[in-house]
C-alpha cells in the first residue's frame, strides 16, 4: 500500500467519519474553496455520508467560473482582431459570453485560436508565427500566475516582441474576505486549497481567524485529508477556537514558494479586479506592471471590459458564494447541461454544476 491507498483507506475514514459524527451536535456550514477539492468530495461519495448537520457549500475556486461576463466579452473582441492568435486553455472555449456566443463560436466564423496547456506552449505559437501577434488568455490563481510569469520573462530575455498576455488573475485571499463580509453566506469554516496554498502558505489566510473567528485548514485532496481537515474545523469550533491550519504538509510548506511569489512580483502587480458573481473585489487581481507592459494585450489592443448583462436566468454567481446549490438553479438539468452549458460552473470540470450534473445522486 503506498500513501495515496492509505489515503483512501475505508478503515480509516470511517475511524475519521464517527469521530466527526461525535463531535456534531448543531449545524455546522463549511465552503471548500478550491474546485479540485468540489470534485473529490462527490467522486469520493463523502457528500453523500457526511452527517446531514453538515452543510457543504462550494466556493470561488474554479477558474473559468469565476471568470467575469466582461472579460469573456474581452476574449470575443480580441477574437475579431485580425492580426491576433489567441492562445488558451481549452475549458474557456465553451465559456458564453454576450447573446450566448463563445470562443468556439468565434473559431467558427473565422478567428484563429489555438488550445494550448501552458503558457510556454502559447510562447512557442509566437516564436512559430513571428508575423503575427499571439496573445495568451491568462485566468486562474496563484497556482498558474507563477508559471505565466516565468514565461513572460522568457520573452522579455529572448526579445520576443509578438507575444502577449491578457491577464485576469485572481488572488483567493480577497475574494474570502469579501465572502466572509456578505452577512447572506454564514461560513463557519474553510477548507483552503491546496495547490494555491502551495505558493501561498498559511499567511494570508490568517485575517480568517483573527478578524472573523474562522476556522480554516489547508487540505489535499483524498478522502481522508478532506474527513480529517472537517473534523479539525469542528473540534475548533466546538473548542471557541478559531485558527489557520496545514494539514497538507506533504505538499504545502507553511512558508509556501517563496521562489514563484518572487517570481510573480517580477511581473505583475496587484489590481482591482472582476469576480463573476461578486463584482470587483479591491486588490484582488494580477495585471502586468510597468517593467512587462509593452507585453499587457489589453493595452496592445486597447481592449474594453463592456458593461454585459447577467444570463437570464444563470445562477452562477450565487453558486460561487454559496447562496444556492446547483441544483437550485431553474436550468439546472434543464436548459443548463455540460452538452449545452448556459454559465461557466457548468462549462469546466472544475466547476459545481458540472459536479453535480455528473455525480449526484438524487
Amino acid at each position: 500500500m503506498n500513501l495515496h491507498d492509505g489515503l483512501k483507506d475505508p478503515k480509516l475514514c470511517r475511524n475519521v467519519l464517527r469521530q466527526i459524527e461525535a463531535e456534531v451536535d448543531e449545524q455546522f456550514r463549511f465552503m471548500e474553496v478550491c474546485g479540485t477539492h468540489t470534485v473529490a468530495i462527490f467522486q469520493s461519495g463523502l457528500r453523500s455520508i457526511l452527517p446531514d448537520k453538515i452543510i457543504h457549500l462550494s466556493g470561488p475556486g474554479c477558474p473559468v467560473c469565476v471568470t467575469h461576463e466582461r472579460e469573456v466579452a474581452a476574449y470575443l473582441e480580441l477574437a475579431e482582431k485580425e492580426d491576433a492568435i489567441i492562445a488558451t486553455f481549452g475549458d474557456l472555449m465553451r465559456v458564453p459570453g454576450p447573446d450566448k456566443k463563445n470562443l468556439k463560436d468565434a473559431q467558427a466564423e473565422g478567428a484563429r485560436i489555438k488550445v494550448v496547456y501552458s503558457a510556454f506552449d502559447a510562447l512557442k505559437v509566437a516564436m512559430e508565427n513571428p508575423q503575427d501577434k499571439v496573445v495568451f488568455l491568462g485566468i486562474g490563481f496563484e497556482t498558474t500566475a507563477p508559471t505565466i510569469a516565468a514565461t513572460l520573462k522568457v520573452a522579455k530575455e529572448q526579445g520576443i516582441n509578438n507575444f502577449y498576455v491578457l491577464s485576469f488573475h485572481k488572488l483567493v485571499p480577497p475574494a474570502l474576505k469579501a465572502l466572509v463580509q456578505d452577512k447572506e453566506i454564514k461560513v463557519e469554516g474553510f477548507l483552503l486549497p491546496g495547490h494555491v496554498s502551495t505558493i501561498i502558505g498559511l499567511e494570508p489566510y490568517k485575517f480568517l481567524a483573527q478578524e472573523y473567528n474562522i476556522p480554516a485548514v489547508i487540505s489535499g485532496f483524498e478522502p481522508l485529508d478532506i474527513l480529517q481537515a472537517i473534523l479539525m474545523m469542528l473540534r475548533q469550533k466546538n473548542n471557541h477556537e478559531a485558527k489557520v491550519t496545514n494539514n497538507y504538509k506533504r505538499a504545502v510548506a507553511d512558508i509556501g514558494n517563496p521562489k514563484a511569489r518572487q517570481v510573480m512580483d517580477e511581473v505583475f502587480e496587484v489590481v482591482d479586479t472582476f469576480w463573476r458573481g461578486i463584482g470587483v473585489i479591491p486588490q484582488s487581481g494580477l495585471g502586468l506592471n510597468r517593467d512587462y507592459e509593452r507585453f499587457d494585450a489589453l493595452k496592445a489592443f486597447n481592449l474594453t471590459l463592456p458593461d454585459v448583462a447577467p444570463i437570464a436566468g444563470c445562477r452562477c454567481g450565487d453558486v460561487l458564494k454559496g447562496k444556492v446549490r446547483p441544483d437550485e438553479c431553474p436550468l439546472f438539468k434543464k436548459a443548463c447541461s455540460p452538452a449545452s452549458p448556459v454559465g461557466p460552473c457548468m462549462v469546466s470540470t472544475e466547476g459545481s454544476c458540472a459536479a453535480y450534473f455528473k455525480y449526484m445522486v438524487e
